[in-house]
């Protein structure tokens, strides 16, 4: 049996023996923080908006909605445009260990696949978690640290292919075939070359989950209507992880990819902070490092970091100094100053007026980064160390998975203010409890 035949197998045991109800509720929170995310990327985001604009170049209209507008597009086109929305602020959820943003690209694809089928086979909080664990499945078995192979990959788009494949076969009612066509089809279009990360000066790392859930949509539309791809794409002797990765899982990550009594997405953290989520737990130990100290007090600050970290900090002068909100949310060492110098990091201070931040920029010309940590799996320990004439202090904190139920529900509310959303209590109380496709498509409108 091909491994693309035994992933569908395992998810297939997965839906038919349901979801947990710890995993329904923690889905439907994630979901919600996703439409949350998506909206003030109108006011936050122009790139969404841009990128979205030249895709769309002669196929307006079609049947798939655009959250937050009247925009309607060609299925696909619409899982590009709602992905791109949501990632765009860097605000989306996260699996650390799996080095992955599920839910922007498996909400998109179920919903773009759900506005094409009158009769949705699959529930959205069903077709969202099966997506959302198989893409972090797919992490854990490479079990990636951020060095050799998988640090060349934006995990979240080339795994992205698949799970927005698989959700959108789902909702489409596909057969346990036509799945495994969907993913043959989506290995056909697997891309995700990290430079737009690694590298500065660049807008699109913002819209990058975005092509993932289109060519899975795309994928999944065409295994309905009969295309046959080849079974082998996953393990043949060109598939996809010995392409990508220079070798076929082993049986140990077979069996970690393939395992359905746990849930791996119970893991999946979402975000407090609209930045690289490298950047969250040295911005969590700047936030506490602040009340000790004026900022005309310190001579130096330290950072600690290990190798895949120093990838946000190098080259020093460039992530100091960054051109591009992107790169500013990128930046490690950008990140910790803003943090120390304004108490606070959100949606409403973070904003391109913080490049020219003359106080921020200052404070970034006392840092130095020093490597103090090894490469594991998951994001490094935010390990700050401030020197003053008066002495040190050292600073380390951990950024732990679970996100707290009222920090959630605050930032929904707060993303939904910026947007301009009216009584997004309210809209919080009806996502929360009557979370469905339809429940979607009532959506306030951001843009008419």
């Amino acid at each position: 049996m091909s491994l693309s035949h035994e992933i569908v197998q395992a998810i297939r045991q997965r839906q038919k023996r349901g979801l947990p109800e710890y995993i329904r509720e923690k889905v439907i929170l994630h979901i919600c923080d996703t439409i949350a995310i998506s909206l003030p990327a109108y006011k936050g985001a122009p790139i969404a908006l841009k990128s979205i604009a030249g895709l769309s170049i002669g196929v307006k209209g079609g049947i798939g909605r655009v959250i937050g507008s009247e925009y309607r597009l060609p299925p696909a086109y619409a899982a590009f445009a709602n992905t791109a929305l949501a990632h765009a602020l860097d605000y989306d959820d996260i699996n650390d260990l799996a080095r992955i943003h599920p839910t922007p690209v498996t909400l998109a694809a179920a919903l773009a696949a759900a506005d094409a089928e009158v009769s949705r086979r699959t529930d959205l909080i069903t077709a969202v978690a099966l997506g959302n664990e198989l893409l972090c499945r797919l992490g854990y078995a490479i079990e990636p640290k951020g060095t050799g192979a998988d640090s060349k990959w934006f995990l979240s788009q080339l795994f992205g292919y698949l799970g927005a494949a698989i959700t959108a076969g789902l909702v489409l009612g596909l057969d346990d075939e036509e799945l495994v066509h969907a993913l043959g089809l989506a290995y056909m279009q697997a891309a995700g070359g990290k430079e737009p990360g690694v590298g500065t000066g660049s807008q699109a790392r913002s819209i990058y989950p975005a092509f993932a859930s289109m060519g899975g949509v795309q994928a999944a539309f065409l295994a309905r209507e009969g295309v046959s791809a080849p079974t082998s794409c996953m393990d043949g002797k060109t598939g996809l992880f010995i392409n990508y990765f220079g070798e076929n899982l082993n049986e140990k990550q077979r069996s970690v990819l393939l395992e359905t009594e746990t849930w791996a997405f119970s893991d999946t953290s979402i975000k407090l902070y609209p930045s690289c989520r490298y950047s969250h737990p040295f911005i969590k130990s700047a936030l506490v490092l602040r009340k000790h100290f004026r900022l005309n007090e310190i001579n130096q600050i330290v950072i600690g970091i290990n190798k895949t970290a120093n990838m946000l900090c190098q080259p020093l002068e460039n992530r100091c100094n960054p051109k591009t909100l992107q790169d500013a949310k990128f930046s490690i060492p950008f990140m910790v100053a803003f943090a120390l110098v304004h108490g606070n990091v959100h949606l409403n201070n973070l904003t391109e007026e913080a490049l020219v931040d003359t106080k921020v920029l200052n404070l970034t010309k006392l840092i130095k980064i020093e490597q103090t940590q090894v490469d594991t799996p998951g994001i490094p320990l935010g390990d700050i160390m401030i020197v003053t004439a008066k002495g040190t202090k050292r600073q380390i904190e951990r950024i732990l998975p679970e996100t707290p139920f009222d920090e959630v529900k605050k930032k929904f509310i707060e993303c939904c203010q910026y947007a301009n959303v009216a009584e997004p209590e309210g809209l919080w109380e009806t996502l929360r409890h009557n979370l469905d496709f339809d429940e979607v498509s009532r959506l306030p409108m951001i843009i008419h």
